[in-house]
């Protein structure tokens, strides 16, 4: 079992910068991959990034390219998500989520989200 818990979200002006943290304990394995989601009301949940716990690849959504910036402090089993020159369209619950090797996302781990208001 792996329990994730968010923090960092809030309310903040565009073009300003939030850091969202995500927090693990239970099971993790360094060919476990992180990952940000996000939910905007009404709409689907969505990709943001991923990092894998050993080797620290990254991935991204090309709508946060050169904005967000995911990374892990293996030592302190946490997660985080720089979001910086943010935009209304950010608005949005942002989750912290875990999977393991060969799993989906829908089968991984999932914290309880942070809400994120970015106001124009």
């Amino acid at each position: 079992q792996v329990q994730l818990v968010e923090s960092g979200g809030g309310l903040v002006q565009a073009g300003g910068s939030l850091r969202l943290s995500c927090a693990t304990s239970g099971r993790t394995f360094p060919s476990t991959t992180m990952g940000w989601f996000r939910q905007a009301p009404g709409k689907e949940r969505e990709f943001v990034a991923q990092i894998t716990w050993g080797g620290g690849s990254t991935y991204y959504a090309d709508f946060v390219k050169g904005r967000f910036t995911i990374s892990r402090d293996n030592a302190k089993n946490t997660v985080a998500l720089q979001m910086n020159n943010l935009k209304p369209e950010d608005t949005a619950v942002y989750y912290c989520a875990a999977r393991k090797y060969g799993f989906n996302w829908t089968d991984g781990y999932w914290g309880q989200g942070t809400q994120v208001t970015v106001s124009s």
